[in-house]
């Protein structure tokens, strides 16, 4: 279990979630998060013994999470998963579209079955996510979206050209939902984060873009994830089509 999530009270009671590539890392702890605000969270991922654990573990501790099989890139996948929020719970309210993966390869190098994959995660993934989901926000009294970018999103980065390009079509993608989703009481908003401690690199303590973040460290998983919550919250209710720079300093210089 995740023991990046910590609750400030319960802000999301009485809401469902959907959380995507909650497995492991950032998910994970969004959705743990979320959950200990009082939401009830379906995790998704394809990870099903990393995500199966995951919920396990943060049931045992009385958070209300389900884990659920999700390939982000499959409009069945998407059409099941709302189902499941339906049948269960009766409604949905939150939508954080977290799966995402990285690519890394020179612009002049870029393959396009690379670049493919990359975006079909990335970007089209929280599209059919958002065109699945509206109908039962709709029905629910609105909701917040939330599409979990990056720095990279905003700026460039060498050999990151699928990864950027994908980012930042999701910045663009969120402001165009945001436009056409306020009548409904949907808010969809994006944040930005820069770099974020994982398993593979918190015992790090240079690499990435450490040394140009002038708080000179990565973000723990549990600060994103209080952007998240405050997002996906009544905190939040006058906010939607923004990008939310979470990145230690990076983008001020």
């Amino acid at each position: 279990m995740s023991t990046n999530s910590q609750s400030t009270g319960a802000r999301l009671s009485g809401k469902t979630a959907i959380v995507t590539g909650a497995a492991r890392g950032q998910g994970a702890s969004h959705a743990g998060r979320l959950a200990a605000e009082g939401a009830r969270v379906l995790a998704c991922d394809v990870l099903d013994d990393l995500g199966e654990a995951e919920a396990a573990g943060l049931r045992k501790a009385g958070l209300d999470v389900t884990y659920l099989h999700l390939d982000v890139i499959s409009p069945g996948g998407w059409a099941r998963a709302v189902a499941v929020a339906r049948d269960r719970f009766g409604r949905l309210d939150v939508l954080v579209n977290n799966a995402g993966i990285i690519h890394v390869n020179p612009l002049l190098d870029e393959r396009v079955e690379d670049w493919n994959a990359t975006l079909a995660v990335n970007t089209t993934g929280p599209l059919l996510g958002i065109q699945a989901a509206v109908p039962l926000m709709r029905e629910s009294g609105g909701g917040s979206i939330v599409n979990v970018s990056s720095v990279f999103g905003i700026v460039g980065a060498v050999g990151y050209v699928a990864y950027c390009a994908s980012k930042a079509a999701l910045v663009a993608l969120t402001k165009t939902a945001a436009l056409e989703l306020a009548a409904d009481g949907i808010r969809v908003n994006a944040i930005c984060p820069g770099g974020v401690s994982t398993p593979m690199n918190e015992h790090e303590k240079e690499g990435g873009i450490v040394p140009q973040t002038p708080m000179g460290r990565r973000a723990h998983v549990r600060e994103i994830s209080g952007t998240v919550a405050y997002l996906a919250s009544d905190d939040s209710s006058f906010t939607t089509g923004t990008e939310m720079v979470i990145d230690g300093g990076f983008l001020a210089h």
